[in-house]
């Protein structure tokens, strides 16, 4: 079985899929707006809109199946694909992913907690919905945010007046404020016959909105089966296929669902040293419908996130347990550009790891 892959998306995660892909047989041809997208260095990038009709056409006359690398690909073009060859996860799901205010609606349909949420439709709604929340509230555009872009934190009156106008002709979700203890993500795939596996629980450190370091196994809590149980009921009810990501608010007596992501997710790569078998394999194997591979770890893992600009020296280091990936992506502030893991036996001597590595690289998480 050598199929051939389409990714819609040509970033990281791409690149990623196709190299725990390559290996299997598999082969791969990214699309992308984007003639620099960083998957191109591994593999066939055709480069053209999302609305190139005659470019998806080329696309879907190359591949087998098709997934995506990011969730805002239109929902147009994975439905337009998807008349020609099968597509994961499917336009329904994309839809939901990327809306806010859908998305929390779904989970209340399923009796899955989330913050408490208004959708807001002009300034006077905002300011009637964020006296109920007593001015502890984040207003956020219902598409297109990720990474902290498009949100407004509102602790009064006069952060409303701050809010520039133009932010009101998009639609809009004010979310209650959650006091969370922690963040946790459960990473979950399930296969077109309905097969579902869950790696252990994840523990995320966010900086302006961005995730920066990702701990595996959190630090055991009472509401971790909660966690995973909310994250099951999910993927099931969506009848999803592929890797999906479910980032949750643990306060002391909740886990309340934050956002899903319908994709493989930077809170899971480290499973590409530290687990038995990597999100990335396993996201194609569920869309191949193939057995899911073993989801389990040995020891502990860290993942640390590079944003903007490498450290210097990072490849005179030759720790054991010390694992880099460069995405092939131009450094800017703000932007993705690799990753570290690090793995180790026991959680002190991650600990230990983390300590030295940040000292030693004079950088700071």
């Amino acid at each position: 079985m050598n199929p051939t892959i389409g990714i819609l998306g040509g970033g990281q995660l791409a690149r990623m899929m196709a190299l725990a892909g390559y290996p299997l047989g598999f082969k791969f041809v990214f699309f992308d707006p984007s003639a620099n997208a960083c998957a191109g260095q591994v593999g066939r990038l055709i480069t053209a809109d999302y609305d190139n009709e005659l470019a998806l056409e080329e696309f879907c006359q190359q591949v087998d199946l098709v997934t995506l690398d990011f969730e805002n690909v239109p929902v147009a073009t994975v439905r337009q694909i998807a008349k020609k060859k099968p597509v994961f996860p499917s336009a329904e799901v994309l839809a939901i992913a990327q809306d806010r205010l859908l998305e929390k609606q779904f989970c209340h349909s399923i009796a899955v907690p989330t913050a408490d949420f208004e959708p807001i439709n002009g300034l006077s709604e905002l300011k009637f919905a964020a006296r109920k929340y007593d001015f502890s509230a984040i207003l956020k555009t219902r598409r297109m945010g990720y990474d902290g872009k498009g949100q407004y934190l509102i602790r009064s009156e006069q952060d409303i007046n701050q809010i520039p106008a133009d932010v009101f002709d998009n639609d809009l979700i004010l979310e209650k404020l959650v006091p969370f203890e922690r963040e946790v993500s459960v990473i979950v795939v399930r296969t077109q016959s309905g097969d579902i596996k869950t790696w252990p629980l994840c523990e995320n450190k966010h900086k302006d909105g961005i995730l920066t370091t990702t701990m595996v196994p959190a630090k055991p809590h009472d509401l971790d089966e909660k966690a995973f149980e909310y994250a099951v009921k999910m993927a099931e009810s969506l009848q999803y296929v592929g890797v999906m990501v479910v980032e949750f608010f643990q306060t002391t007596d909740r886990v309340l669902v934050n956002e899903f992501a319908p994709r493989v997710h930077n809170s899971g790569h480290w499973t590409i040293e530290g687990a038995h078998t990597s999100q990335f394999e396993n996201h194609l194997r569920a869309g191949l419908d193939l057995p899911l591979g073993d989801t389990g770890m040995n020891g502990m893992a860290a993942m640390l996130n590079w944003i903007g600009a490498f450290p210097e020296k990072l490849h005179h280091l030759t720790d054991v347990g010390l694992y880099w990936h460069i995405y092939g992506k131009q450094a800017r502030p703000g932007r993705k550009i690799g990753h570290a893991t690090l793995t180790a036996a026991d959680p002190q001597q991650l600990h230990d790891k983390i300590l030295q590595l940040v000292n030693r690289l004079g950088v700071q998480l």
